[in-house]
């Protein structure tokens, strides 16, 4: 009626309507959503000691259903920023197939700033093409070993996808995290953070299992 210019009163309209007033005036308050403050504090205590940690290692860590923890990550602002990734193209996979263990090894490199000792250390045989990797006194290194290399194609670090994934782990949970004053610092480090990685930490990929688990059954 309004639309076609008529006034009528709140009352009569809800009177025709069926509808009480209180109805027509309520707005509805949204209510702060109650957090089990317990379970808050222990998943608190989980990310200040692994701050890279995402809600699906924190929940196993905790044995706690991932979907409440999910729930908490999202009402506290503590969820793990993903990392922007542009367009990549599809690249052939150049096939490396293991048919046992330690048959099939992959490796990249990164550098480390150890402090007062000015030196570079390498942290990590399929690698990329980097200098490092083609140089003569590695490939005669390698040769030593009786070890065959194999290199992925240029600028395709997506056919060493694991190794680099694990790369990018060391330096955003280890790494990034420290200031090293020393090589022996980084050395324990390093040694520290892939204990957990290999011991402790869950992989999604390995069925929330760690990579010693899955060794063992391997074995």
């Amino acid at each position: 009626m309004a639309e076609e210019g008529h006034q009528i009163a709140v009352s009569k309209a809800c009177a025709l309507a069926g509808m009480s007033r209180r109805t027509y005036y309520y707005k509805p308050k949204r209510r702060r959503p109650k957090v089990n403050e317990f379970l808050d504090q222990r998943i608190k205590r989980v990310i200040d000691a692994l701050p890279y940690a995402g809600y699906r290692t924190v929940a196993w860590l905790l044995g706690e259903n991932k979907n409440t923890v999910q729930w908490i990550f999202q009402i506290k602002g503590w969820q793990v920023r993903k990392r922007k990734s542009g367009h990549r193209p599809r690249v052939q996979s150049l096939l490396s197939a293991a048919t046992r263990l330690n048959e099939r090894w992959a490796t990249e490199m990164a550098r480390v700033w150890c402090g007062e000792q000015h030196r570079w250390c390498a942290l990590t045989i399929r690698s990329d093409n980097g200098l490092v990797f083609t140089s003569r006194r590695y490939t005669r290194t390698v040769y030593r070993y009786g070890i065959k290399q194999e290199f992925i194609r240029s600028h395709t670090p997506q056919q060493n996808g694991m190794v680099e994934r694990l790369i990018r782990s060391v330096k955003e949970q280890c790494l990034w995290l420290h200031n090293f004053a020393s090589l022996d610092e980084a050395r324990q480090a390093l040694g520290a953070w892939f204990r957990y990685y290999n011991e402790q930490r869950p992989h999604q990929a390995l069925g929330m299992k760690t990579p010693r688990e899955i060794y063992k059954l391997a074995a």
